[in-house]
């Protein structure tokens, strides 16, 4: 049987925000979502739209690999 990736975004986004402190309300000006949808990603209250995965790579210099962990 295949073992499950388990996804790390909340920790990852919270993890590389903070090393570019960068605040939760600046952080969802680059990517046109609120303070409040970055809460509740770091929070795991749910996940952004897959579509942002790229660019928030790309805006907190990691990859989309990182935000899953084997």
């Amino acid at each position: 049987m295949a073992e499950m990736t388990k996804i790390n975004i909340a920790k990852r986004i919270k993890e590389y925000r903070s090393i570019k402190s960068v605040t939760q309300e600046q952080f969802g000006a680059l990517i046109g979502v609120s303070a409040q949808a970055i809460s509740k990603w770091e929070r795991e209250e749910c996940y952004p739209d897959i579509t942002f995965l790229p660019m928030l790579a790309d805006i907190l210099s990691c990859s989309v690999n990182d935000f899953f962990e084997n």
